[in-house]
This record gives structure tokens, sequence and C-alpha cells, in this order.
């Protein structure tokens, strides 16, 4: 129904359509200009070129023209939603209607994302019910044509070339992480045309890259972990200002092997990176030839801040390896990288079926072929999670040990774990592990890694050793599947990363922006009634209206008294209504003198399970921080989604909202939730 009447909004008059039909061009190519001098000055100095270059002075004189752009977007849209309006009861905000009909006046672009809505309605039904926000990432299915396949397996079974996508999983397979890189490009049949879609859809080279499937993204950050060479270039940066479990796993690994890590420090209230730290850090020092590895995501998925590709540029020219973790990114980001300009060393991206439903998936490893050789032989990173993508009809040909049917990624939680994610914070990912059962003991794992690397001769001659068995392998697994692979090879349809390219990068951006910028004004208008000082129900940490900020919220919901409201409770009242949030822990934030009285109230401290330390202050930088409510907004989020999250959310404006919602569940005869 809203569906409909949208269109009928933003349907143009006679007149309207051929003004536009006459000028779209026009404006297309002056928008282009504006907007997109050039690829390296999108997101900061230009990294490629000098400006002495004409091209590189008229970029320059655009991006002065965009900062201005983005300075009159923030006050321009704080100024027309809700100006002077405060809502102090959740029965008195605007209706949807109402509240679109406002939204589309601030926001005239959002009319041209029209066709985002129209995919959505046609291919992802199940969204209609269930607003999706506790992830964001790439889909490879639409859910249509999940629905399609299982329709069609139903019946009676289907010749195999019948079989199509989402029917596949994965199986695990002990492997070098080297020798994957080197002979995986050579395979052919079901994932070489999953991998080579994929490679062609982030506009990665197969010339400069290869990659290595992982189970999830955690186990992806492990292999680099376990066989990056911390023994000789001992640093390891991360920028991340929240508590992620995959980088948390592969600082523990380094660790181990004699890491030295750091980590990038944000500033309160906006949680920018603190530039002048940043660059200490990542400056050469005159005993060190060698570096070590930057883990850099372009954007935070808690507080939605982007930071500049600068940053790599700086690393790489400091000696440091750079990891570009982009799973953060959206599913056209990658067309602003530039991979050609920055290069990075390793890039970790994850995918899954279908977005909203089916969490199954897998993450991507790419390694850069020049940079390869720095990777050391692992007998412990031989049992992380490695897999190979095989078609669900294909199961019975594996041993049931080698086949794990329910992968893990990126992405959201099954219904069945959602106890156990309610419980802990997390980044959207889920708590399967990385590969099958290992042994985990202390002993065992130092041993293992003392053979590994007891002296040169013998590294050469394991890995030697361990390439030929690869090959071997790859041989074995080929001559068993691969004339099955040829006879019954079929066009492999990735419908989900199809509409993401047919909306490209500037709807997807134009859209999210549109979305996020709005909920961030909603939010901040609602204010407890007869508050002696009006406090507002919601803090959001981070930036505010921004042109430029990513389509992720970090924020909290406080009582009239003032006390924060637990944010696992207020995930599990949001699931009840359809809901999907997720809960994280920001950390590593400084406090300049100006904020530095707002210090104690502001960060609370965490108790770490099986968590030891060796002196007091590593504790406290570790335990210090601010557990948040996080929103993420996907490419087929639509402006209803974040209509129903601040209807949701302003229903805490009744003081009893708490209790009563207890009491129903009791009358319901469900399981009462713990306050």
């Amino acid at each position: 129904m809203f569906c409909s009447i949208q269109k009928f909004l933003f349907q143009p008059s006679k007149t309207q359509r051929k003004e536009t039909k006459d000028s779209k061009g026009e404006e297309k190519n002056k928008a282009e200009e504006k907007l997109s001098p050039c690829l390296g000055c999108l997101n900061g100095p230009c990294l490629g070129h000098e400006h002495t270059n004409s091209k590189h002075r008229v970029a320059a004189i655009n991006v002065t023209s965009a900062r201005a752009a983005r300075s009159d977007f923030a006050k321009f849209t704080t100024s027309t939603l809700f100006s002077n309006s405060h809502f102090t009861n959740h029965e008195s905000i605007p209706s949807l209607l109402d509240s679109f009909f406002h939204f589309a006046e601030a926001f005239p672009l959002y009319h041209e994302t029209q066709l985002a809505d129209d995919i959505r309605e046609s291919e992802y039904g199940h969204l209609a019910d269930h607003v999706c926000l506790d992830y964001s990432g790439v889909n490879l299915f639409s859910h249509a044509q999940m629905n399609q396949s299982i329709a069609t397996s139903s019946s009676s079974p289907p010749p195999p070339s019948a079989w199509r996508p989402p029917f596949f999983s994965i199986s695990y397979k002990s492997a070098s992480l080297k020798s994957e890189v080197k002979y995986g490009e050579k395979d052919s049949g079901f994932e070489f045309a999953i991998r080579k879609r994929i490679m062609s859809f982030l506009k990665i080279s197969g010339e400069d890259y290869g990659i290595v499937c992982t189970a999830n993204r955690t186990a992806a950050f492990r292999l680099l972990g376990e066989t990056y060479p911390f023994q000789s270039n001992k640093r390891l940066l991360t920028v991340y200002d929240y508590e992620s479990e995959a980088v948390s796993a592969m600082v523990e690994s380094a660790e181990k092997r004699g890491a030295k890590v750091m980590s990038a420090s944000f500033s309160w209230p906006g949680m920018r990176i603190q530039t002048a730290k940043m660059k200490k850090m990542l400056s050469k020092r005159k005993k060190e030839k060698k570096r070590g590895s930057l883990v850099f995501p372009h954007m935070s998925r808690m507080t939605g801040v982007r930071y500049p590709y600068l940053w790599m540029k700086l690393a790489r020219e400091n000696g440091w390896h750079v990891i570009l973790d982009a799973c953060t990114l959206g599913p056209k980001d990658m067309d602003t990288l530039g991979i050609t300009l920055i290069q990075p060393d390793f890039i970790i991206c994850s995918f899954f079926k279908v977005f909203g439903e089916n969490p199954a998936g897998f993450a991507a490893l790419f390694i850069k072929k020049s940079s390869k050789e720095v990777l050391q032989t692992s007998i412990l990173a031989r049992s992380i999670g490695m897999v190979s993508i095989v078609r669900a009809g294909k199961l019975s040909d594996l041993p049931e040990e080698e086949v794990d049917t329910t992968s893990s990624f990126s992405g959201p939680i099954p219904s069945n774990s959602k106890q156990k994610q309610s419980e802990i914070y997390e980044e959207g990912e889920t708590s399967e592990p990385g590969g099958p059962p290992v042994s985990t003991e202390a002993e065992e794992e130092d041993k293992e890694q003392q053979e590994a690397y007891e002296g040169k001769e013998e590294k050469e001659e394991e890995e030697e050793e361990e390439l030929s068995s690869e090959i071997v392998e790859v041989l074995r697994k080929s001559t068993k599947h691969n004339s099955e692979e040829i006879e019954n090879q079929v066009e492999v349809e990735f419908n989900g990363l199809d509409h993401a390219d047919s909306l490209g990068l500037r709807v997807i951006h134009n859209r999210l922006r549109c979305i996020t910028n709005w909920l961030v004004i909603a939010l901040t208008k609602l204010q407890h009634p007869h508050s002696e000082n009006g406090n507002s129900l919601v803090k959001i940490y981070g930036p505010r209206v921004k042109f430029d900020r990513g389509p992720a919220l970090a924020f909290n919901v406080f009582d009239w008294k003032g006390e924060k409201i637990n944010p696992v409770l207020v995930q599990k009242l949001a699931d009840r209504s359809n809901i999907s949030l997720s809960c994280g822990f920001l950390q590593k934030i400084e406090f300049l003198e100006k904020y530095e009285h707002l210090k104690d109230t502001v960060l609370e401290e965490r108790v770490l399970e099986n968590t030891i330390v060796s002196d007091n202050k590593k504790k406290e930088d570790h335990n210090l921080g601010i557990a948040v409510v996080n929103a993420s907004f996907g490419y087929l989020a639509n402006f209803e989604d974040a209509y129903r999250l601040w209807a949701f959310v302003a229903k805490f404006l009744d003081a009893d909202f708490v209790e009563k919602e207890r009491w129903r569940y009791v009358a319901l005869n469900q399981k009462m939730i713990e306050l």
C-alpha cells in the first residue's frame, strides 16, 4: 500500500516528464562533473597525481565547491525537517504518509531512486514485514530467485543441470594459503563462476589479485594473523572505533607470534581519527627497516564515520602492508576505491545468499599476487576456515566430515541463535567456528608454531612439500568432480549482484544519504515530557547530519531520569516489532581538554570474561567504552524502514513502556525477559 502511494507522489506531470527528458543528459553530466571531480580527489587529497596537472587544478576547484555544497546540505536539511518541533509522546509523531511527504520535499533527489523500491517490491517481498537493520553487505541472490528454486526442488528432483543458486554450500579444506592463491585460479566450474563474478562486481583484477574463500570474516582475519610475518614486521595497527570479533581474532594470533599491536584513537564527540597520533604511528623510524600491517576499514559500521583513503596511501609510502576491510563497504563502494591507485596488499569482503532471510554465505580474502610471498607457512593456518564452494546437489559426493551446511559469515544471526546474540556484543557475525574442530591447547599451539618456524631451510622444505601436496589435492579433486562440472555446467545467475549493478553507486549513495540523515534528525526530536532540562530520549554517537556520513547509526535510549536503557533490552523489544538491530561496544575514545569533564559520565567499564591483563593500564584501555545499539542500512532499505524504527523508539517516551511490555509478554505465556 505504501509503495503504491509513494509511486503516486513521485509520478511526474506531462510537462515535468518532457522537461526531464530534455535536460536529463545535461544535468547528469553537470552533476558528475561537480560531485565526481576525479577518483583520487573524491575522498580527500588526490592520491594519484600532482595538482600541477590542469585536470586536477579543475578538480581542486570542484572539491572546494563540493565542500561548500556539503555544508549547505547539512544546514538546509537541519533547518527544513521538523524545524522548531519536538515530540514528547509516541502518539504525537506524524503518520507514515505525512512524514514521507515532508521527507520527499526535503530530499527531492530521492525520487530518482524509485528503481530500488521497484526491485525491493518485486524481488524482496519478505522485507515488507521485516525491518532488517542488524547488518548490511553484499547479497548474491534475490528472495524471489530463491523461492523459485525452492519451488522447483520441492517437486520431483530435476536433472543436475537444472540446479540453480542459491543451492550451494561450503566444504572445509586443509590447504596452504600461498598455494591456494597460486593454484586456485586454475580451477573451473561452479566455484570458478562465483569467483569470476565477484571479482568483476568488485572491480578487482584477476591479474593482480588471487582469491581465497573462507567460512567467514573472522576466519579470513585469523588466516592473516597466522601467516603474516610478525616476527620481522612486528607492528599491527588497527583502525576500529568499536570492538570487532574478527579483528580481535587476528590480534590474538598476532600477539602470540610477537606482534606489537597498536590502535588508532577517536576524538569525542565526532569519533573522528586523531590525525596527529595516527600520522606518528604510521611514520618511519630510523632503526626500523620493516614496519608491519595496517588493518583499515573505509567506514565504521557502528558510527557511520567514513575514513579518507589517504591513510592507506600514507601507510604504503611508509613501508606498511595494507589490509582493507571491505566488509563495511556498500555494494558499489569499491567503484570509488580505485584499486589501481591504492593497491592494498589484502582485501577482505563477505557475501551472503539473500538479504534479510538466508544468512549462509562465505568471505573472500583477496591477496595481491606481488605480496603473497611475504606470507609464511603455518601448520595451524591449514585448519582455519578455508573452504570450497560446492553445489548443494553435490554434497552427497563429499565425505560427511568435510561438509558444513551451516556456513557463517558477516551477516544476520539465524533464529535459533538470537538468544545467544542478545547476550553478547557482536558486529553482525555468527558465532559459528571458522573451520572444523581443531585443538586449541596453548602447549600444542606453541609446539606447532615452533616447528613451523624453526629454521630457514626447514621452512623452505616444508613449504615445498605442502605445495606439492596441494597440487596433488587439486588434481585429485579435479579428477573426481571435473567431468561432472563440465557436463553439468550452467550459467550462474547472481540476481542480488545484478540489482546492485543496475542501481549504481550514485543512486545507492543518494538513497542511503537521504534516509540516514532523516532518521538522525527524527531521533533527536524525541524529548521526554515534563523533564526539567528537556532531556532527549536518544543520544547519537559519531556524526550527526552530514553529506558524507555512512549508513550506520550508533545510539542509546535514555529514560526520563537520564539513565541509559540497556542496549540489549532495546534490541530484544525491537525484535518483537519485527525490527532487527545489533549491539556494539565503542572503544578507543579520547577526550580533548574541553570535553575532559564528560569522560567519567560518558564512558562505562565493561568486564571482559576470560581475559587476563598484565597491568591496570591495559585493563582500563580495553574495558572503558560505550555499549550502544546499532542500526545499519543496506541498499535495499527504504523510508518506511527508518520510520518504523523511529516509531518504535518513540514508544520509550512512555515511562511505563518497558513494564507494559514485560506484562504483555507474560500474558501471552512467553518467556520473561530479564531486565
